[in-house]
């Protein structure tokens, strides 16, 4: 039973079917009808005009951002459990040709205005000191919580104070999207977000994410960078195909609701054992090495985090039965 990663769960048969309908000869690479209507399907998704590029893989839209915003010399803020500052690596670094990292601190993987403010002014403005050229949050975060808009246009007015690019990492976007409801541009562009990497994968795509530029210039850019990276696909249209059938009737945003009750439901079960609050499709709790084992031999797979905790990670397709069970054995464990 399977909570380690949602990067594991099935494909949507909506996407299937796309596929299968995309499967005829039409224009190579992005030239093809169902790329070029992309930009359309997200402007009118985010209320505002805006650039929507495919890419295979979350690494690829979060560094090709990234690399259109920030010159080689630069910096990038971000918050020290970012995936670009744990999980990708070097990526961010390569994409951009040797731009640094700069990790800051902060509760459940978010960041604040001052821890933003301070980290900048502790930055002398000459040659020895790199200098930031964009700020990256994750929305939800790698701890499973979600900033609000008002958080994200706090942070949105201190990127536009420091004259910096705004990255918002939505590997789970949609996850986030569930929890506050609402329109997806109060979150993104109205709060200063610059560009937006929107995962699909998580949520019911197969080979298919997005990079969503509010700013076109930027997007530009990184249609040169994307093919010098390797990331523009001959066959773009089964890119295309899969994200458009989960914009259809709002599927993405019914598996982020239905990945989202999953957690709940394990979080309900866990209760003082909750490391924070379950704000998304992650679970982060705390269990002996003896309970790990437990769970293990009951057939739970799940990830081991910090020494004493775990991260169960729901899915949109995953059933029923299994989110009861692991609920179950859960309270079995006692308090």
């Amino acid at each position: 039973m399977r909570f380690f990663s949602d990067n594991a769960a099935a494909v949507h048969p909506a996407v299937l079917e796309a596929l299968a309908a995309a499967n005829r000869v039409d224009t190579a690479y992005d030239g093809d009808a169902l790329s070029k209507s992309l930009d359309g399907a997200f402007s009118d998704l985010f209320g505002t005009d805006c650039a929507a590029l495919w890419v295979s893989t979350g690494t690829a839209a979060n560094c090709l951002a990234l690399a259109a915003m920030v010159p080689p010399h630069g910096g990038v803020l971000c918050h020290r459990e970012a995936h670009i500052n744990t999980d990708e690596a070097g990526a961010p670094e390569f994409y951009t040709h040797g731009a640094k990292l700069m990790p800051l601190d902060g509760g459940g993987a978010k960041l604040v205005p001052e821890t933003v403010r301070d980290a900048r002014r502790a930055i002398r403005a000459d040659v020895h000191q790199v200098q930031p050229h964009a700020l990256s949050i994750t929305n939800a975060t790698e701890y499973g919580l979600v900033y609000r808009p008002d958080e994200v246009a706090a942070l949105g007015e201190v990127a536009k104070e420091l004259g910096l690019g705004f990255h918002m990492d939505g590997a789970r976007f949609a996850n986030a999207m569930a929890t506050l409801g609402g329109h997806p541009g109060d979150g993104t562009w109205r709060a200063g977000v610059d560009a937006l990497s929107f995962g699909f994968v998580k949520n019911g795509g197969l080979s298919a994410e997005m990079l969503i530029f509010f700013r076109r210039e930027w997007a530009e850019v990184a249609k040169i960078r994307r093919k010098r990276a390797g990331h523009l696909n001959s066959k773009g249209r089964y890119q295309a195909a899969q994200v458009l059938a989960l914009l259809e009737a709002d599927r993405w945003l019914d598996n982020g609701r239905a990945s989202n009750a999953g957690a709940a439901a394990i979080a309900e079960a866990a209760g003082a054992r909750l490391v924070l609050p379950v704000e998304a499709n992650e679970v982060f709790l705390r269990l002996t090495p003896d309970e790990a084992a437990s769970l293990r031999a009951q057939g739970f797979d799940f990830y081991d985090w910090a020494e004493g905790e775990a991260r169960l990670v729901t899915s949109w397709d995953q059933p029923r039965a299994e989110i009861e069970a692991l609920a179950g054995a859960i309270r079995a464990l006692g308090s």
